[in-house]
């Protein structure tokens, strides 16, 4: 009974719209390899993050979150992995925003402190 039950729930996996037998399946199990890059790339100094790249990997991957969800077959491992390209591309594009905000202080403090060097020698 148990086979029975077993073998049909395979047999539904199998022959479903977004089984292995589609590109519906093959496409987002490939795509896990963009989050996994991203998540390398976590360790990556934030001067070589490329902001261009991370704008269209955050773009596409809210776009077609939204997208799997409406078209037929509802595709959701499709959604699931984009909804987490985005999220890997956002994180990175604040790492990049937030060394940007951290130079401009820096920046900032060190023009202060010259002037304040300069009216001092004055």
């Amino acid at each position: 009974m148990a086979s029975a039950a077993g073998a049909s729930a395979f047999g539904k996996l199998w022959n479903s719209p977004v089984g292995p037998k589609t590109i519906h399946f093959w496409a987002p199990a490939m795509k896990w390899g963009l989050v996994i890059a991203g998540l390398g790339d976590l360790a990556r100094p934030v001067d070589q993050i490329s902001v261009r790249q991370q704008l269209s990997l955050a773009a596409t991957g809210i776009i077609w979150t939204r997208w799997s969800t409406i078209i037929t077959p509802k595709n959701y491992s499709l959604a699931t992995v984009n909804f987490f390209v985005g999220c890997t591309a956002a994180y990175q594009l604040a790492r990049v925003a937030l060394e940007g905000d951290k130079n401009k202080e820096e920046t900032r403090a060190g023009v202060t402190h010259k002037v304040e060097s300069a009216k001092s020698e004055e």
